[in-house]
């Protein structure tokens, strides 16, 4: 049943002020029944199950493998095949367990982003740990003797194979039914409907949004009127039962503290996820630590600024990656760039000023994908400006199926590849492979006041707003974003963010 079908049995079933009284305790104990049996069918049994095979597979895997290459070249030490083999088998429950207490079956029915990249550091510690305490088990028991290279091969495998197994189970367990989670946000305000309209743009999440929940309602933006407003607080408990909702998300709604809690709580009793955005939540990055004074929690805020060595890490990184990029990309680069001159007149490369850290401006390279007369023509087409209509902000100016973009500009475009060129910009300490959107000056003159701290850092090739929407991100977004970033940084941030950029190059999106 879809949401518009529900919606209708909502209505049929006159779910009104009394929603409660009108469906019968008959009815109630059904729906309670049905989710009581189904909800091991939920994402967070597909997910475990999917990811425990995966692991499974790429620890046999390892094993097999390490075997092989040791077997192949004897003068890697002596062996005793067998008792390893076995021993080793007999060992599987104890890293699943291990895996289990190092959390990482169970992040993906709470986080609705989280994803094998988030999982790498993690993988690697407990395999690092569990072929260090392997080595020391056999040793001690004397049950088997693993030389030093059958374990480095191993361990080196496990770490690739099972984070390649975690990229596969994840994709396949997406492209199940029982992957959706059926999701209702509490607050239909600004809040809520960002956090809407967020969830819509990224399917891949796994969330079937069924409307809102909320006794006075804002009125909805325009790109989020098929959704339904189911009612009030008050009808939630019976609103779950009926839609099998199992996530729900506390987004500022006009509720007090005390009903709040009272809701969560009740929430709580029939079994779904619940996630509460919190308060500024426009400083709280993903980053930041949770410690606690006498039982009370506080969200700790990094200072600001990065010291000299996480800048030098930052940069260590650029320079690298970059140089590496352009020499192992130097082939397609000079592919596209005949392409390109084939394919329309013009120079092939593009270059525009933009602002930079500290308010310098550079001028950014990239690959030329309109006519050469774009610049000219852009107030011919700012009636098109996507952001501009309906009333919106026109500070961004993006027009989908620009008509000034040549054929193979679109493929660039969709692709990503036009930014390549920019590895240049980086080299020369222009820009950082990740950072804050490079803005031309026009669109730098609306940022003012805290927004102006975006540029603490190199703009980026990528970053948030390239991971988390690109173009269909408005400006006063995409600025948050920026702010975000910069405050919160960290290494780690930075390879996380590089890895999920690869997968949205490859979508398109």
């Amino acid at each position: 049943m879809n949401t518009t079908e529900r919606a209708a049995l909502l209505q049929g079933l006159e779910i009104h002020d009394e929603m409660t009284a009108a469906v019968d305790e008959r009815t109630l104990e059904i729906l309670d029944r049905r989710r009581r049996t189904a909800v091991v069918r939920r994402r967070g049994w597909l997910v475990r199950r999917m990811l425990l095979t995966a692991d499974l597979i790429g620890l046999v895997a390892a094993m097999l493998l390490a075997e092989w290459v040791v077997n192949y070249h004897n003068s890697l030490g002596a062996l005793d095949t067998h008792s390893e083999t076995v021993t080793f088998f007999a060992t599987l429950p104890l890293w699943v367990v291990v895996a289990k207490l190092y959390g990482l079956y169970d992040r993906d029915e709470e986080r609705t982003d989280h994803s094998t990249v988030d999982d790498f550091v993690t993988v690697f510690h407990m395999i690092t740990v569990c072929t260090w305490l392997f080595w020391v088990a056999m040793y001690l028991t004397r049950l088997a003797s693993p030389t030093t290279p059958k374990l480095i091969i191993f361990w080196a495998a496990a770490i690739a194979l099972i984070s390649l197994g975690r990229v596969a189970a994840r994709s396949l367990a997406r492209r199940n039914v029982v992957y959706l989670q059926n999701t209702v946000i509490v607050g239909a305000g600004e809040i809520g409907q960002l956090i809407a309209k967020k969830l819509l743009q990224h399917r891949e999440y796994g969330i079937n949004l069924v409307g809102f929940i909320d006794a006075e309602p804002k009125e909805r933006r325009d790109d989020l009127e098929q959704l339904t407003v189911l009612g009030g607080t008050e009808r939630l408990p019976a609103i779950v039962r009926l839609f099998d909702i199992e996530r729900v998300i506390i987004a500022f709604s006009k509720e007090s503290h005390a009903q709040t809690l009272d809701l969560v709580r009740s929430l709580n009793e029939l079994g779904v996820q619940v996630d509460v955005v919190p308060r500024l939540f426009e400083l709280v990055g993903p980053g930041v630590d949770i410690h606690t004074v006498e039982g009370l929690p506080l969200i700790g805020l990094p200072a600001s600024g990065l010291a000299r060595s996480s800048q030098l890490l930052k940069r260590t990184m650029d320079v690298v990656l970059s140089a590496l990029g352009l020499i192992v990309l130097s082939p397609f680069l000079a592919i596209v760039a005949v392409a390109i001159k084939l394919d329309s007149r013009g120079p092939v490369l593009f270059r525009q000023v933009r602002m930079g850290v500290g308010d310098r401006t550079f001028r950014i390279v990239k690959f030329r994908t309109m006519v050469v007369d774009a610049d000219s023509r852009k107030s011919e087409v700012a009636h098109l400006n996507k952001h501009a209509q309906n009333g919106g902000d026109s500070r961004m100016f993006k027009i989908d199926d620009d008509p000034r973009v040549t054929h193979l500009g679109r493929l660039l475009r969709r692709y990503s590849l036009d930014e390549l060129p920019q590895l240049w910009n980086v080299l020369r300490g222009e820009m950082s492979l990740v950072g804050p959107r490079p803005l031309i000056l026009d669109e730098h003159a609306h940022v003012h006041a805290w927004a102006e701290r975006r540029l603490g850092l190199r703009p980026g090739i990528t970053g948030l707003w390239q991971v988390l929407g690109r173009d269909e991100i408005g400006f006063e977004e995409m600025i948050r974003l920026d702010y975000l970033y910069v405050t919160t940084w960290s290494l780690g941030g930075d390879i996380r963010l590089l890895f999920r950029t690869i997968p949205s190059m490859v979508r398109g999106a």
